[in-house]
């Protein structure tokens, strides 16, 4: 572990704590108004949102709260009027909402952010005003995806915008800034859309040329309020088996005209433009649904006690230190991917994949533990404090997409390991520790500067780094030594994926190596021990048990498990140590993650 050196506020580092303070704020406001989630007589509290999703519909009363308070301002750009400067501000910002319900979080606003995101990236001027003012004033928007390899019914079917002849006529939401698309009719049907039936504002991710390759679609803006019957068809509402009061529906378009000025960025830049802003969105939605399991795991510790203010745990108790382990590791990987985007945008992109596709499989497995404790009671909606297991464990995939998140990170990963393991790998040097420290001085997220090649890889770098420091303490003895040992682990077993990645075939030729996504796998997981090594090394001591390596050492067992590399044995005490912090935490009414934030209730 370091320590804080005495340092001289700048201009930039005391602007860096108020804008962390005020992202606090804000979350420490909506969580008193959203009040205790375990009240049954709170309109938003659990068994109001559970009732809601029974019913199949949106909790409207939480929305209207959500609206009142203003969250649009969260997804816009404080040059544009807005409160989004960090994403991991961001994340701490929503988390009281996500605590609460996955689908209440997705379906009222974040979604719009991912619809957003190009936009911020390369939009016109004319178009981020839009775009800001339409969100600061409540409104939605929804993201049409293009069609993905594996994808599920989110990510099924698409739409295209074929050449129409006579004039093109730009009357849409758009400046067309000298780039306009000529005439064009809009075509098509996905029948899954976030808010389809309730987006002010819809982004679209349209085939403009029929060649596959990188450059066969763009991104559109139109404005619904604009579209004619005949050229569009509301589908009936989709029930699918998570986030069921997240409004799934579809829409048809039939010959369209889509605004000559309606086009975002270039033509052909939809493939660019979705792997540059699906990074953020991949990071972002691995800090919410951690959040979320927060409150099943607080439900499995509920279960598990007895007495009164002892708080004894009597039923099953090693899976809540184990799986609050899993929540402090899968928070680490989630923040510094988050930082990252605004410390390294360029090299961002395969951290970020990385953990999209680690920490909704450590979170399912994590409910599944959670699981042996709740018993029947994980899926009873009648009892919101037990009934969040089951609400999760449908959400979860949706959330994640399912397999279609994962294949679509590996495809992100796969085609530069070989490149990475050549030139890469125990060559680079480590990024600052600014990437972990939490109250570090870092620049405002910025769309623009992020990028989907090259960037080089800094977790291994700083797997590489932490091991070699922690070497000293493997005559050490107890918790300090088993994390050295942990380090030294998956700092061999980069050293055999190095050795295994440089042999790889091209890039088309690994993606459809089922052997090849194992490597993907494992480097995922190795990378993501690099995320919980950097956050315990750079804790100042404040919080002292995010201090001690305990923790950590039970997290990096549990993931060095999964790879099947060999992993000490766990010190005496260890789990113990963990298991006392969570009850600590449960009887002191605080958040399972590193900021250990005050609850309402």
């Amino acid at each position: 572990m370091t320590t804080s050196a005495v340092t001289v506020d700048t201009p930039g580092s005391v602007r860096t704590r108020r804008a962390a303070a005020d992202a606090s704020a804000r979350a420490a406001r909506l969580e008193a108004l959203l009040g205790d989630p375990y009240d049954p007589a709170n309109p938003h509290g659990l068994r109001a949102l559970f009732a809601a999703d029974a019913r199949r519909d949106v909790p409207a009363e939480t929305e209207a709260l959500l609206s009142a308070e203003g969250i649009g301002a969260e997804y816009v750009p404080a040059a544009h009027g807005g409160l989004l400067t960090r994403a991991d501000h961001l994340v701490r910002a929503l988390r009281p909402v996500f605590r609460r319900d996955l689908a209440l979080g997705f379906g009222h606003g974040i979604t719009s952010l991912f619809a957003a995101g190009p936009v911020w990236a390369t939009g016109s001027a004319h178009q981020r005003r839009y775009v800001a003012d339409l969100l600061l004033t409540g409104r939605r928007a929804a993201i049409l995806h293009h069609e993905l390899a594996h994808g599920n019914a989110i990510l099924r079917d698409e739409f295209t915008a074929r050449p129409a002849p006579g004039p093109a006529t730009p009357t849409g939401p758009a400046d067309p800034g000298g780039r306009l698309l000529g005439s064009r009719l809009l075509g098509g049907r996905k029948d899954v859309i976030i808010n389809a039936r309730r987006a002010d504002l819809q982004v679209v991710y349209a085939r403009t040329d029929a060649a596959r390759g990188p450059r066969s679609h763009s991104v559109l803006l139109l404005d619904p309020a604009g579209q004619r019957p005949e050229h569009v068809r509301q589908l009936p509402r989709v029930e699918t088996p998570g986030m069921r009061g997240a409004l799934f529906s579809g829409l048809e378009f039939t010959d369209c005209p889509v605004p000559a000025d309606a086009l975002v960025g270039a033509v052909g830049e939809g493939v660019p433009l979705a792997l540059r802003t699906f990074q953020v969105n991949r990071s972002l939605v691995c800090g919410v649904v951690t959040a979320a399991a927060d409150t099943v795991l607080r439900s499995a510790v509920r279960a598990s006690a007895e007495g009164g203010d002892g708080l004894v745990l009597r039923r099953r108790p090693k899976p809540l230190a184990g799986v609050f382990a899993d929540l402090l590791a899968c928070d680490s990987m989630a923040t510094v991917a988050l930082r990252a985007l605004s410390l390294r945008p360029a090299g961002a992109h395969l951290f970020a994949a990385a953990v999209k596709y680690v920490v909704p499989d450590l979170l399912r497995e994590d409910l599944e533990e959670l699981a042996t404790v709740l018993g029947a009671h994980g899926y009873d909606h009648r009892a919101p404090e037990y009934g969040a297991l089951g609400k999760l464990a449908r959400d979860l995939p949706v959330a994640g997409l399912g397999h279609a998140g994962s294949a679509s990170c590996l495809a992100a990963l796969v085609p530069q390991l070989r490149g990475l393991a050549g030139r890469s790998w125990f060559a680079e040097d480590e990024p600052p520790p600014e990437l972990f420290r939490p109250d570090a001085e870092l620049p405002d997220l910025d769309y623009r500067l992020l990028s989907v090649a090259g960037g080089g890889d800094f977790m291994a770098a700083s797997l590489v780094g932490s091991a070699a420091r922690l070497a000293a303490a493997h005559g050490a003895g107890g918790h300090l030594a088993a994390l050295a040992a942990l380090a030294e682990a998956f700092a061999t077993e980069l050293r055999a994926l190095q050795e295994q990645c440089r042999r790889l075939p091209a890039a088309a030729a690994a993606l459809t190596d089922p052997a090849v996504a194992v490597l993907g796998d494992r480097y995922c997981r190795v990378v993501g021990a690099a995320a919980v090594l950097g956050t315990w090394e750079h804790q100042d001591g404040t919080d002292p048990f995010l201090a001690d390596p305990a923790w950590a050492v039970l997290a990096l067992t549990r993931i060095g498990g999964q790879l099947s590399i060999p992993v000490p044995d766990l010190p005496d005490g260890c789990r113990e140590r963990v298991l006392e912090e969570v009850v600590r935490r449960y009887r002191d009414g605080r958040s399972y993650d590193l900021d250990a934030v005050a609850l309402a209730g």
